[in-house]
């Protein structure tokens, strides 16, 4: 997305890169997955397709995507006390800095636009046919594909990265003896959407992720059936 394209995030355990092509050939691989893939509610497309997805995505008004890498390394990655940081969180850095190439892509981290984006007077309106321009909602969506790197803290830490820069309310989403408001506090929001508009929506099975989710105060407003998903909501 625009808003991001020379954005990258810092954190402690992991650093959030906009999607560029170098990533398109590990993303292709992820999706080849059916696990993966019946997680993220993906279709399989060929790499060429997967190509051509990056360059839309790049350019697209209502979509906000990060690539996930991880601070550590995979023999550490089982740990979540002890790891290397690579990049402090408090050294601002470019897509280009040439450390980010040894760093290992993990996951992605996404927002998705849905409704008028009440930022101001001056934002463009983002919507979709059918929706009222009254409406507005900033629906999350967070992957951690590479197994090694689950249960770590790292897709806490990057949702607290992503859902700041969104929101520019880093204190929504800060846990009780986090020492990182400050940092957090440093990242500028192209948008400053209100954490209210915030919504997900999860495979009722995946408990990993309702957990995650519940503890940046989202709560469960609706349970679909027919999908099988539930759909949760800032509410803290």
């Amino acid at each position: 997305m625009k808003a991001n394209i020379n954005t990258v995030l810092v954190g402690d355990k992991v650093i959030l890169v906009p999607y560029r092509l170098e990533h398109v050939p590990k993303y292709h691989e992820w999706m080849l997955d059916e696990e993966l893939r019946n997680l993220t509610a993906s279709e399989p497309l060929s790499l060429k397709e997967e190509y051509e997805m990056q360059e839309k995505w790049q350019v697209d008004e209502d979509k906000l995507t990060f690539i996930i890498l991880a601070q550590d390394s995979p023999s550490e990655a089982k740990s979540s006390s002890s790891y290397s940081i690579i990049i402090p969180r408090t050294e601002p850095i470019s897509p280009d800095d040439p450390r980010i190439a040894s760093l290992t892509m993990i996951g992605d981290v996404n927002i998705f636009l849905h409704g008028t984006l009440p930022s101001s007077e001056t934002a463009e309106k983002i919507t979709r046919a059918g929706e009222e321009e009254d409406e507005f909602e900033a629906e999350v969506e967070i992957m951690i594909a590479e197994p090694a790197y689950r249960r770590g803290g790292r897709a806490l830490e990057g949702l607290q990265l992503m859902l700041t820069y969104a929101t520019g309310v880093p204190e929504a989403f800060i846990l009780a003896g986090d020492a990182r408001l400050d940092s957090l506090r440093a990242i500028k929001s192209p948008w400053k959407i209100s954490p209210n508009s915030l919504v997900t929506r999860i495979s009722d099975i995946n408990e990993p992720s309702i957990r995650l989710f519940e503890k940046l105060g989202f709560q469960i407003t609706k349970r679909v059936e027919v999908f099988s998903e539930i759909e949760m909501r800032w509410r803290k």
